[in-house]
């Protein structure tokens, strides 16, 4: 399906407008994005070694997935499929990935270098079918498709509905007893259409922002 044309790519530049929407059209984006500021895009560049970045990151910190890849980059110099490809498992895996993270990253790597993944393809796809495409391999869920989409690819009505630090940082700043399960935080994410990815940056900075994580009710 053809990508709708009417949507705003997110950018450095077209956040501003995102958010001015959003805070427009909900009290509690605009006490939020009040609180914490403007978030930064995290626009990245379309291609193999974002997305490479985005897997080995998978349920580890921050801290762990930065110095794996600080690693991998002095590695390989370039990352590329090509030299992931040339370079023995077990050297991958000196760099702190796991056995599975490393079959991941050949398993990617693979599929750029066969043509069965095209990353200049994706971008004349609508969101679900860059989704569909992307989790056809193996390492690749929907929460790493959707940050993809997101980051290197600025889509702007993304919301990673099963990513643990949006869930409580909607907890808190809705007043919920619980943090919302995906499918609730999907429905609660809708009012925010058609800048879901925007939203989704002020919750991550207000999740990361200790002074906000405490349980409020937006007044």
């Amino acid at each position: 399906a053809p990508l709708n044309c009417n949507t705003i790519k997110l950018t450095p530049q077209s956040l501003i407008f995102h958010l001015d929407s959003l805070k427009k059209n909900c009290r509690y984006m605009a006490y939020a994005l009040d609180a914490v500021g403007v978030p930064s895009s995290r626009q990245r560049e379309e291609g193999f070694k974002t997305l490479l970045k985005i897997v080995i990151g998978q349920q580890i910190s921050v801290q762990a997935g930065a110095a794996i890849w600080d690693r991998i980059e002095q590695l390989l110099g370039v990352v590329s499929a090509a030299r992931t490809l040339a370079v023995h498992p077990k050297t991958l895996q000196k760099c702190g990935l796991s056995k599975q993270k490393t079959a991941y990253a050949i398993e990617l790597a693979s599929a750029v270098q066969t043509g069965k993944l095209d990353f200049k393809g994706l971008n004349n796809l609508d969101d679900q079918t860059v989704v569909t495409q992307l989790t056809r391999i193996k390492g690749i869920g929907i929460w790493t498709a959707e940050i993809y989409l997101m980051f290197a690819l600025g889509r702007p009505d993304i919301l990673p509905a099963s990513d643990l630090a949006l869930q409580l940082a909607s907890q808190n700043l809705f007043g919920l007893k619980e943090k919302p399960r995906p499918k609730d935080l999907r429905c609660i994410s809708e009012r925010w259409a058609p800048h879901r990815t925007s939203a989704a940056l002020i919750l991550w900075k207000f999740y990361r922002t200790p002074s906000c994580m405490i349980n409020i009710e937006c007044k």
